[in-house]
């Protein structure tokens, strides 16, 4: 587990309304330096997962929606029959911010455990 990983799951997200500029792309490829195969694109960080079966990437992604919950921070969700694409952006500041970070190293560290 990287150093960024570490302490990133260790957060909690902080409700974000807006009125907050979205983090730069310098410091968003610093941030994805530290996350094993996560990218940038199209104003969102994303991943996709793979699984054995069906059942598993449902119970994946349901765990996923738990996270998101308790974060009060939603991703995108894409599902197939053994594969979850998840997307993250903070939707009020149309960028990325650090709980897109924050979710990212914990949907990591789920899908590791």
């Amino acid at each position: 587990m990287s150093k960024i990983v570490a302490e990133l799951i260790r957060k909690k997200c902080v409700p974000c309304e807006g009125g907050v500029d979205p983090m730069k792309i310098g410091d968003i490829k610093l941030m994805l330096n530290g996350l094993q195969d996560w990218d940038y694109s199209q104003g969102f960080i994303h991943k996709s997962y793979k699984f054995k079966d069906h059942y598993m990437a449902v119970s994946f992604l349901n765990a996923v929606a738990w996270i998101s919950h308790r974060e009060d921070h939603h991703p995108n969700l894409e599902i197939g029959y053994n594969e979850v694409k998840v997307k993250y952006q903070t939707h009020a500041i149309s960028g990325i911010s650090e709980n897109d970070f924050i979710c990212a190293a914990k949907v990591d560290y789920l899908f590791d455990i």
